[in-house]
């Protein structure tokens, strides 16, 4: 189950965390324990929902310090038209993820934020290289016809 959440994660602690704040909830609903049906699935379950909680909230916080970092940018930046060309396009790359479909959006952001590779990222979603690579490629058209 490590490296499970391992490989979702890429880092040691944190997929330590995970686990045991998964395995400390399910110790405190222990009595909901009889109507899980196979354990295995249910922890393997609740390990990728937990690592990819942690993900977005992640990446949230990246979006938080990128949006605090760009501000302290743009107020020593002389030329205000420069300014609202890249404040116009940032918020229109950010609506145009936030308008993909869900697989699409998900998929993207494990790539081209988490750095992750198609291959990686087939594995941890239990889909095949060419499906995400499809939807990467999507994604990407998507994206480029909404910015523009």
């Amino acid at each position: 189950m490590y490296q499970y959440a391992y490989s979702f994660l890429g880092e040691k602690e944190p997929a330590e965390e995970i686990l045991q704040d998964v395995f400390l909830k399910i110790w405190i609903g222990r009595h909901k324990l009889p109507v899980i049906k196979n354990v295995q699935v249910y922890l393997y379950v609740a390990i990728k929902n937990a690592c990819l909680n942690n993900i977005r909230s992640q990446n949230s916080r990246k979006l938080n310090e990128e949006y605090v970092s760009d501000a302290y940018y743009f107020q020593l930046t002389p030329d205000p038209s420069q300014l609202l060309i890249s404040k116009q396009l940032h918020s229109n790359i950010l609506r145009a993820v936030d308008g993909l479909p869900t697989k699409c959006k998900l998929i993207f952001k494990m790539v081209k934020e988490d750095g992750l590779s198609c291959n990686e990222v087939a594995q941890i979603l239990e889909l095949s290289p060419k499906t995400v690579f499809a939807q990467l490629a999507i994604a990407l058209k998507k994206l480029e016809s909404t910015i523009k």
